[in-house]
C-alpha cells in the first residue's frame, strides 16, 4: 500500500510572490484525502509538487508506492496525440520510457525497409526494435496491452488493437476523463493523484467515479469542486487557504462547520494575543519611565524588553483567511415573451425532431448523458439559431462551428446570446492580461481605463491577476473573468456550458446568486447536481434522441 506526506513545504511563484507556506499533511494507506481551497490558492501547484513535476525547494515530500497522475488537460486534449500516447503518458516510467523507445525503433524499422528491406540498415533497425521489443516485454509492456485492451473495451467497445492509433481528439471529453480514469484505478499504482476527475463526466459518470473510490484500495489525493462527489467520498479534507493549509479529520459534510469553528477559535487567539501584546508592551513602558530615574529598576527593563522581544519573535497566530466576496452583476435586459423557439429542431445524429419554447426570465437546465447533443444545441442558440439575425450576434465568444441541423430554431426580440464554453477556448485572449483585455474592449463592451477595470477584476476576486496573462490563469479563475465578459457585453440570454466545473466553492455560490438577479433567460448545460437544484425547468437529451421536458431533474439516463 502507498502513501504520501507533506511536510513543511512552501511554494514561491516566479514574480516572488509567496503562493502558500507551511503546508504540512498525510495522505494515509487507502486514504481518499481532498484538496479544496479558492481558486489561485494552489491546490494543482501542490499536487505537481507531490508528483514530481514541480521541484519542492521549502519542506519535504516523501512518497511510497507507484504513483499514478491525472492532470487537469485531460478532457480538454485536441491535438494529434493518439490514445496509444494517452495510455502511456498515465504508465508508470519504466514503462512509459520502453513504450516510446518501441515506437522509435519501429518506425525507424519501417524507414529503413522502405530504403531496402535487406539492407545493413535495415538490419541494424530490426535489431534495435528487437531489443525494444524485449524491453517492453520486461517492464511489463503486455500486461499493460492487457489493461489497456480492457478499458479500451469498456469504455468505446473497442478492442486495443482497432483503439490505439485513433486519435484522443475525436473522443468526448468524458470518453477521455474515463478512459484515463479507469487505466489509473485498475492499474498497479498504489497512489493516485487525480486533478478535477468529475470534470467533463456526466452524472451516471459521476457516480461510476463515486463508487470506484469508495471500493479502491489505493490511496488517493484529489481536487474536486463537485460539492455531492466531495460528500460521497472524502476521507479528510485539507483546506488550501490563507497562504497554507488545515486539515479537517472529518467529511465534506462536517467541513464547513469546522471550517467556521476554526476560525472562530483563530480569532479568539488572535484576540488573546494582542491582549497580552498590549500587557507587555505596557509593562515594558512603565520599567522603561522608572528606570529612567531609579537604576535598581533597570534590570527589570531590561528583563521586561527581553520577554516583549522574544513575544514578539514567536508571533502571533494566523488570522483567518478572508472569504471571498465575489459580486456578480449580471444585468442582462428586457426581451420578447419568446426567448427561443424549436420547431422540429433535429440535430443531425444526435436527437429526433422536438419543439421547444423558452420564455423570457426561464431558468433551463439541460440534463443529460455525454454525447446526447446538449453542448451542440447550446452552440445552435449561440450562433443565433437556423438563420442567425446580425442584430443578434453572439457575445462572449470565438468563432463557434456550424451544428448540422433539420427544423429551426430561432430566437425572440432583442435577444442577445451570451456563450460560456466549458473549455474556456479563447484563443484570442491567451496573450493578454486581464487589464488588457477590459482596457481594449470589442464590439459589444465599451473599453475601460485601469481604475475601472481593477474595480471590476476586484467583483470577481480577480484583482491579483489583472496584470497575468490569462492563458497563465487556474481553470476556475479563467471561468470567473469569462463571466464578467458576459456581464459587461450585454448578453440578455445566457448559454453556458457547464460552468460550474472549475469554479471553487464560493465562486459557484456567486454564480448562482448572480444568475437569481439576472434580467433575463439562463440555459445551461450541467451535470452539477447541487447547481441543477437552482433551476426551474429541466430539459433531458436522452440517449435515445428524445428530447424532452421533465419536471424534476433526470440523472439515471444513458
Amino acid at each position: 500500500m502507498g502513501y504520501v506526506d507533506v511536510a513543511g513545504v512552501g511554494h514561491m511563484l516566479p514574480d516572488g510572490r509567496e503562493l502558500f507556506a507551511d503546508v504540512s499533511f498525510r495522505v494515509g494507506e487507502g486514504a481518499k484525502v481532498a484538496l479544496v481551497g479558492p481558486n489561485g490558492a494552489g491546490k494543482t501547484t501542490l499536487l505537481r509538487m507531490v508528483s514530481g513535476d514541480l521541484p519542492v525547494k521549502t519542506g519535504a515530500i516523501a512518497r511510497f508506492g507507484g504513483l499514478g497522475v491525472m492532470r487537469q488537460f485531460i478532457g480538454m486534449i485536441g491535438d494529434e496525440s493518439t490514445l496509444a500516447d494517452l495510455a502511456l503518458s498515465l504508465a508508470p516510467a519504466a514503462l512509459r520510457d520502453a513504450g516510446r523507445r518501441l515506437a522509435d525503433t519501429e518506425a525507424a524499422m519501417r524507414a529503413a525497409e522502405v530504403r531496402g528491406k535487406y539492407s545493413t540498415a535495415a538490419g541494424k533497425a530490426q535489431l534495435a526494435y528487437a531489443d525494444a521489443l524485449a524491453a517492453w516485454g520486461e517492464t511489463g509492456g503486455y500486461d499493460a496491452e492487457v489493461l489497456f485492451d480492457t478499458v479500451t473495451t469498456i469504455v468505446l467497445d473497442l478492442p486495443w488493437d482497432a483503439a490505439r492509433d485513433r486519435p484522443v481528439r475525436t473522443l468526448s471529453g468524458g470518453q477521455q476523463k474515463r478512459f484515463a480514469l479507469e487505466l489509473l484505478l485498475r492499474g498497479p499504482e498504489e497512489v493516485l493523484l487525480l486533478d478535477e476527475p468529475d470534470n467533463f463526466l456526466d452524472v451516471p459518470g459521476k457516480r461510476w467515479l463515486e463508487a470506484r473510490l469508495k471500493e479502491s484500495g489505493k490511496s488517493v489525493l484529489y481536487v474536486s469542486h463537485d460539492r455531492e462527489l466531495l460528500a460521497q467520498t472524502a476521507d479528510r479534507v485539507v483546506a488550501v487557504e490563507g497562504g497554507s493549509a488545515w486539515v479537517h479529520p472529518g467529511g465534506f459534510a462536517s467541513w464547513h462547520s469546522a471550517r467556521v469553528a476554526r476560525h472562530d477559535r483563530l480569532d479568539e487567539l488572535r484576540k488573546r494575543w494582542d491582549e497580552e501584546h498590549e500587557k507587555l508592551r505596557e509593562l515594558m513602558l512603565m520599567y522603561k519611565q522608572k528606570a529612567a530615574y531609579n537604576s535598581g529598576m533597570a534590570s527589570r527593563y531590561q528583563a521586561a524588553q527581553t520577554r516583549l522581544r522574544k513575544f514578539e519573535e514567536a508571533g502571533p497566530p494566523p488570522v483567518p483567511p478572508k472569504d471571498q466576496d465575489i459580486r456578480m452583476r449580471l444585468a442582462g435586459g428586457r426581451t420578447g415573451k419568446r426567448a427561443v423557439i424549436c420547431d422540429q429542431l433535429e440535430l443531425d445524429g444526435l436527437t429526433y425532431p422536438f419543439d421547444l419554447e423558452l420564455w423570457y426570465g426561464d431558468r433551463v437546465a439541460v440534463l443529460g448523458a455525454n454525447g446526447t447533443g446538449k453542448s451542440h444545441f447550446l452552440r445552435l442558440l449561440a450562433r443565433g439559431g437556423t438563420d442567425p439575425d446580425p442584430a443578434q450576434t453572439p457575445v462572449g465568444a470565438a468563432a463557434l462551428a456550424p451544428v448540422a441541423h433539420g427544423g429551426v430554431a430561432r430566437l425572440g426580440a432583442r435577444v442577445r446570446p451570451g456563450h460560456f464554453s466549458q473549455t474556456h477556448d479563447r484563443p484570442e485572449l491567451m496573450a493578454k492580461t486581464l487589464v488588457e483585455i477590459l482596457w481594449r474592449g470589442d464590439e459589444h463592451r465599451a473599453g475601460m481605463d485601469r481604475h475601472a477595470a481593477m474595480a471590476a477584476l476586484s467583483r470577481y476576486e480577480l484583482a491579483a491577476q489583472g496584470d497575468q496573462r490569462f492563458g497563465t490563469l487556474s481553470g476556475g479563475q479563467q471561468a470567473r473573468f469569462l463571466v464578467l465578459l458576459l456581464e459587461l457585453s450585454g448578453a440578455t440570454l445566457l448559454l453556458l456550458d457547464e460552468p460550474t466545473d472549475n469554479l471553487d466553492l464560493a465562486s459557484a455560490e456567486a454564480l448562482e446568486a448572480g444568475l437569481a438577479a439576472f434580467s433575463g433567460t439562463v440555459v445551461a448545460v450541467t451535470h452539477d447536481r447541487w447547481f441543477t437544484r437552482s433551476f426551474d425547468r429541466f430539459v433531458l437529451f436522452g440517449g435515445d434522441g428524445e428530447v424532452v421536458e421533465t419536471p424534476e431533474p433526470v440523472w439515471d439516463v444513458r
